[in-house]
């Protein structure tokens, strides 16, 4: 693991990304931090895991012009970050305040209610305008093969969130990453259960080494 000064804020083709945490409640398959050690050149291990909000609205200030010229921010980084639930509604709100015209987006693994034993879904809508959320599999079996969750009942968990954000008026896509070797994702059969849920759907393909 390389370290060097924290990356909360990095950038993809101009866009900002907000790299919250490194822990997660699922090590995914598919997942690029387990593939190399930087995402364009952003090195998002921290050395430490304990960053303030202030930490992160200072990285914001040094980066505003750039913010400024972009649409759209999002929270997607080498962890989940809606396990820190407070400090991402506290950001979305100061964006909100400051970028009037930045859309916010959230990919998510969709453990946030189970993390958290609330449903978060309320606390995201004044501030978020779209969320991802990772289904990951057509069934419980595929989903835990797929992304080896720390949680019991992910699965189910998953779809009672994506239901949670549609119910919030969000817009919400429900995803999956196809092409994945040795492990059968059923893109049409997930598509149906996105559907049920009220979501949207998304199927990206799989990339050998990430970006």
């Amino acid at each position: 693991m390389v370290e060097n000064s924290e990356n909360l804020l990095y950038f993809l083709d101009n866009k900002p990304y907000i790299n919250m945490t490194n822990a997660c409640t699922n090590a995914c398959v598919f997942c690029v931090r387990d593939q190399k050690e930087d995402v364009q050149g952003a090195n998002l291990w921290m050395k430490k895991d304990n960053n303030k909000l202030s930490d992160f609205i200072e990285q914001i200030e040094k980066n505003k012009e750039k913010i400024s010229q972009s649409n759209e921010i999002v929270f997607c980084g080498y962890g989940e970050p809606l396990i820190k639930i407070n400090e991402v509604v506290e950001i979305s709100k100061y964006l909100k305040e400051n970028f009037s015209s930045l859309k916010i987006r959230i990919n998510t693994n969709g453990h946030a209610n189970a993390i958290h034993k609330r449903n978060v879904a309320g606390e995201l809508a004044p501030y978020i305008d779209i969320i991802s959320v990772s289904l990951n599999g057509q069934n419980s079996d595929i989903y835990n093969n797929v992304s080896n969750p720390k949680i019991d009942n992910a699965f189910e968990e998953v779809k009672r969130f994506i239901r949670a954000c549609v119910e919030e008026k969000i817009e919400t896509y429900a995803t999956v990453v196809k092409n994945v070797p040795n492990y059968p994702i059923d893109v049409e059969r997930c598509e149906t259960i996105a559907k049920s849920l009220g979501a949207k759907f998304r199927a990206r393909d799989f990339i050998v080494n990430g970006y």
